[in-house]
């Protein structure tokens, strides 16, 4: 069974329901809080390395 994709408004409510900072996120997760930023605003293709491994995590991609 996969998990389903969000898209990056779906990941951004989630983030608001829970009160959660992509900021905080970023840190408690080991990331530089622009690389996050980047990801959900599709500034980058997240296509492999750690911008993907972000989108997976936020649910943004299926691990590949």
């Amino acid at each position: 069974m996969t998990a389903k994709v969000l898209t990056p408004e779906q990941v951004k409510q989630q983030f608001r329901q829970k009160g959660l900072t992509f900021t905080k996120w970023a840190h408690d997760n080991g990331y530089h809080p622009i690389d996050v930023y980047r990801v959900t605003n599709g500034f980058t293709k997240a296509s492999r390395g750690k911008m993907h491994e972000i989108a997976v995590k936020l649910g943004l991609k299926q691990a590949s």
